[in-house]
């Protein structure tokens, strides 16, 4: 039985990459406070794979909590750290939140992992670490630039953290991730107001919301909006199953972009949720927004050359998912 600690667990990219653990054969073991998830997605992976998943409700921020934790599950064979606030605009507003828990709760991991001699650890990155990247699509020898939001400040930092630890690690740095399992059983659980992209349109399609903002249409793309790399989440869950495999067999430090390397502007994401949906979306153009960067996608050659992982999932089929889940949670 190999356990593997996954913190966020019941978050969104934790709860699918928990589905994703169990049918590759490890045992996923959650630790999740719910502080901005809920319990519909512990729910929603039982269903999926058929089983009850072993859950510990607490602070990966509580060193106390966390020991025990280590010391009732015995034997880990690796963690996988999502636990983190991910708002970009809410940690302009809120710096210290997110230097406090995304930070810590690494800290205390990492301590936890060092007492019990667990050695490999997956963790949550993200292209923010690149800031405003000088060369496109980046890679992973980018430097890493002034970050555009304390967000992307605590992944440098955690990155950082990681690198001076004795753990083995692969930090993952995501693109956008969007979309939710076929199922419609498991997705964004956010109990905040949604600040990424996709969930807003999906609000917006649903009558939760009036409209959506596009802040700014004056950048230097094609269409005047914002471009990202917009990945289905279940193909991003899948590369952490892959990073594990990897780790376990190759020890040392490694960073790896997850991405399409198709970059999308705001606009035409917009338009792929319509034609994909068949439904009209209401948005108005707004100033920019602090802390966004212009454009960014992935060099991605490196994870499919190491770990074998690449994008399998369309656009298409992650602005479908994306509506089921919408209209069923």
């Amino acid at each position: 039985m190999r356990k593997i600690l996954v913190t966020g667990g019941a978050g969104y990219i934790g709860s699918h990459t928990v589905v994703e653990l169990t049918a590759a054969g490890y045992t996923p073991i959650i630790v999740d406070n719910l502080c901005n998830t809920s319990t519909q997605n512990i729910e929603g992976i039982e269903k999926i794979i058929g089983n009850k998943i072993k859950w510990h409700n607490i602070d990966c921020t509580d060193k106390k909590a966390m020991d025990k934790v280590f010391s009732e599950e015995g034997t880990i064979e690796g963690a996988i750290h999502f636990a983190a606030y991910k708002a970009v605009e809410e940690s302009v507003q809120n710096p210290q939140k997110y230097y406090d828990n995304n930070m810590g709760s690494l800290k205390v991991l990492l301590e936890c992992m060092r007492k019990n001699k667990v050695k490999n650890i997956i963790f949550s990155s993200s292209c923010t670490v690149y800031g405003m990247p000088d060369i496109l699509p980046v890679d992973e020898n980018a430097p890493f630039k002034k970050a555009e939001s304390p967000y992307g400040e605590t992944k440098q930092i955690c990155e950082g953290m990681l690198k001076d630890d004795t753990c083995n690690s692969v930090a993952l740095r995501y693109f956008n991730p969007i979309g939710s399992h076929s199922t419609a059983f498991i997705g964004d659980c956010s109990a905040d107001s949604p600040s990424n992209l996709v969930p807003i349109i999906t609000e917006v399609a649903n009558g939760k919301r009036e409209k959506i903002t596009v802040f700014g249409d004056d950048y230097n793309t094609p269409d005047g909006t914002c471009i990202r790399d917009y990945i289905h989440v279940v193909d991003l869950a899948k590369s952490h199953v892959l990073a594990m495999d990897f780790l376990i067999n190759n020890p040392g430090k490694h960073a790896f972009n997850v991405g399409t390397g198709i970059g999308v502007s705001v606009l035409d994401a917009i338009k792929a949720f319509e034609k994909t949906n068949n439904l009209s979306i209401n948005y108005s153009i707004g100033p920019r927004r602090s802390g966004d960067i212009e454009q960014i996608y992935a060099n991605s050659s490196l994870v499919k050359a190491k770990l074998g992982w690449e994008a399998k999932e369309s656009l298409e089929q992650a602005m479908k998912s994306a509506w089921d889940w919408e209209k069923l949670k």
